[in-house]
Order: C-alpha cells, then sequence, then structure tokens
C-alpha cells in the first residue's frame, strides 16, 4: 500500500487479473455485485474486497438499488491509466485469437 490511509497506488490497483477482470465486465454496462461474482471461482468476500479496492480508487462507481449494489467503471477516473487496461485486452484478445487460429489450422 502505497498511499497514506492503506490506499493502493493505481497501477497496484489494476495490476491484479481479477480486479482487470472485473473492470473489463463492467466496461459498457452496470452489474451487481452478484452478477460479477458469479463470474469466478472464488468467494464472495474475495470479489467484495477486489470491488473495494476498485471504488476506493475510484475506477469503479457503486449505487445502490434496493439492497443491491450495482457497479460500472468510471473511464474518465482511470485517466492515463485507462490506455494502460485497453491493451492490456486488446493484447488478451489478440492472444486468443492467434491461439484460436492455430487451433484451426491443427484440425484435419
Amino acid at each position: 500500500m502505497g498511499r497514506s490511509g492503506g490506499e493502493m497506488e493505481p497501477l497496484q490497483v489494476i495490476a491484479s487479473p481479477r480486479r482487470l477482470r472485473i473492470l473489463e465486465l463492467v466496461w459498457d454496462r452496470e452489474l451487481t455485485a452478484g452478477e460479477i461474482a458469479a463470474e469466478f471461482d472464488v468467494s464472495w468476500s474475495a470479489i467484495s474486497q477486489h470491488l473495494t479496492v476498485l471504488r476506493t480508487a475510484g475506477f469503479v462507481q457503486e449505487r445502490r438499488t434496493g439492497t443491491s449494489r450495482i457497479y460500472r467503471a468510471d473511464h474518465a477516473a482511470l485517466g492515463s491509466l485507462r490506455a494502460v487496461v485497453e491493451e492490456h485486452w486488446r493484447g488478451s484478445l489478440g492472444r486468443l485469437k492467434a491461439l484460436a487460429e492455430a487451433e484451426e489450422r491443427e484440425r484435419p
């Protein structure tokens, strides 16, 4: 934790693969905490902690509707890190595409 009060540095926040995946899930849409947690094979508590880190950093916005907490990425809050996040996803998509093409070539 780099900042006073126990807050993480912005790069530390996005360095976690799970937090990057959460950002990806809520990048263009709102999801409830339960919908986000359903995408992972870890405890709800672990996902809740990741959401708290993202919210504290300002990278996701939380709104409450009844008993539900709904999350959405705050693109503006990411500032210059937005390009880093989007490049990571483009790179991941490029690797996935290359693997799929290689698999297709190997089929008889």
